[in-house]
């Protein structure tokens, strides 16, 4: 019997109407499907009636299968000859484990395909009426994760680094409410400028969308007034500023 091909598909941030042509092609065509807690459960309508359809979702501080499991999963069924999507929220490659469930497939003779999607470090910010680059305000964008492997004996992020690249244009923090006032802390003990705008955004590009506004200092307190939970995005620059210029269009 021939193997099945994996495809790491990204659904894209939560507007189920982001995910790519060639994305929801290979979802209606699938055999397996293994998804993501934060795609958007709409895109599961689209699949074959008879198609399996396995929840594979972290959540925080727990998980339903670890990333292990998940790799077999994506293994076992290809080695049954069955098409199988790995559907993932916003892009496989950017915070997604894509890369270790593709090189999981290519230890194991395991065609796979890489489909990219719409990632929410710049999607969610335009929902907000944000662009994350903007001549003559920001030249450059930085994107960061606030949820690091916890395996790791001390974090990879640097702070003097993201500071200088404030400096030049927009920081956008992925998956980092949950430890916002210390994240924003050290980006000020670094060198960013208190005073800076910074917005959080809680499920982004959907109609649950939710948005608090303040300044590197100030945002923390304002986020946990407001009671904001994962998923959530916070972006730090003046970009920020144009969305009560006028750019702030959704909802």
């Amino acid at each position: 019997m021939a193997v099945g091909t994996v495809y790491l598909v990204g659904a894209g941030p939560g507007d189920p109407g982001l995910i790519t042509v060639k994305g929801l092609n290979l979802l209606k065509r699938a055999d397996v499907i293994l998804y993501d807690r934060l795609i958007p459960m709409a895109l599961l309508d689209e699949t074959r009636p008879d198609a399996t359809k396995i929840d594979v979702g972290k959540l925080p501080q727990k998980y339903r299968f670890a990333q292990g499991e998940i790799n077999n999963l994506l293994v076992e069924h290809a080695q049954k000859g069955q098409m199988v999507v790995r559907l993932k929220g916003g892009d496989p490659f950017v915070f997604g484990r894509g890369g270790e469930e593709a090189l999981a497939c290519e230890a194991a003779g395991i065609p796979f395909e890489v489909v990219p999607g719409v990632s929410s470090a710049i999607a969610v910010p335009a929902y907000a009426g944000i662009p994350v680059t903007h001549r003559q305000v920001a030249s450059a964008f930085t994107v960061f994760t606030g949820h690091e492997d916890p395996t790791k004996s001390e974090s990879s992020i640097d702070y003097a680094a993201l500071a200088a690249a404030s400096r030049l244009g927009t920081l956008v923090l992925l998956m980092g409410v949950s430890h916002l006032p210390q994240i924003l802390q050290k980006l000020i003990a670094a060198g960013v400028d208190q005073n800076t705008p910074a917005i959080c955004i809680e499920w982004g590009t959907t109609p649950q969308q939710r948005i608090v506004e303040g300044t590197v200092a100030t945002l923390a307190d304002n986020a946990l007034k407001e009671g904001l939970q994962p998923p959530a995005l916070t972006v730090v620059g003046k970009v920020v500023e144009l969305r009560s210029m006028g750019l702030n269009w959704f909802g």
